[in-house]
């Protein structure tokens, strides 16, 4: 005859883990993201958004009259003085609608060899689409 287990006290409202093949405790389920993780169309809104952010501590204006936006691509019916693919389209104001800015993602991800450089042309096309609605002349410095 095998001798029968004790059943253990229950330990207050701590919940009993099992210590499966000696690994200890397991590791959290959800990392904290890292930048491996972003995929490219997060990673490029936030070098748009960085690129804002930093145009408006430079010039001291605050930008939030004007709408900003990401795109894949630009429309397949580009303006008539228009005769490359465009990186980005400034809107002005019209009736009740806001100043928009749109920068095309693939365009300019295409024109960049790495992370590096499409940072540098978001920085580009950031703040020569927000100069020209605001009717700024571009300085040595934003350039």
């Amino acid at each position: 005859m095998t001798p029968r287990p004790t059943p253990r006290a229950p330990r207050g409202d701590a919940p009993t883990r099992r210590d499966r093949h000696g690994r200890r405790h397991r590791g959290p389920l959800a990392w904290p993201p890292t930048p491996s993780m972003l995929s490219r169309a997060r990673s490029f809104d936030e070098a748009v958004l960085r690129s804002v952010e930093r145009l408006e501590a430079r010039w001291g204006e605050s930008l939030e009259h004007i709408e900003i936006g990401v795109e894949e691509v630009p429309p397949s019916d580009p303006s008539a003085w228009e005769d490359a693919v465009p990186l980005g389209r400034a809107f002005p104001a019209e009736g009740k609608h806001r100043a928009r800015m749109v920068i095309y993602r693939l365009p300019i991800q295409t024109r960049s060899a790495d992370l590096y450089e499409r940072d540098l042309l978001v920085e580009h096309v950031v703040t020569t689409q927000i100069a020209a609605l605001l009717g700024r002349e571009l300085d040595e410095d934003d350039q």
